[in-house]
């Protein structure tokens, strides 16, 4: 039985990148897998989105990666999100609605 290479395959200076990281004890090897896999999916979307590429679409292309790459949210954002649980709950919590109008004006005014 003959073994094939899987096509998905780590480009030779990564893997020395991260060997080197590893016999130097640059990095621990939890992260070194992490980032394995992240490059490993990072690798087969684009891949995916080759393939694909016959409908001419960046549009498509873009809405994709944005939806199986999203962005962690800002600060501001996982503020306002908490912001929206106090006021589901002010009811049960000693903060006056016009307190919680007020951080979330300043939060909002944030760049």
């Amino acid at each position: 039985m003959t073994e094939q290479q899987h096509p998905m395959v780590p480009p030779n200076i990564l893997l020395n990148n991260w060997e080197d990281d590893w016999f130097n004890e640059r990095e621990n090897v939890d992260v070194l897998l992490t980032q394995a896999y992240q490059a490993g999916a990072d690798a087969e979307l684009e891949a995916t989105l080759a393939e694909v590429s016959f409908l001419n679409s960046q549009a498509l292309s873009d809405l994709v990666r944005a939806r199986r790459r999203p962005k962690p949210s800002s600060l501001k954002e996982q503020a306002l999100k908490e912001m929206d649980k106090l006021d589901e709950q002010w009811e049960i919590l000693p903060i006056e609605l016009d307190s919680l109008d007020v951080i979330r004006k300043a939060l909002e005014a944030l760049p």
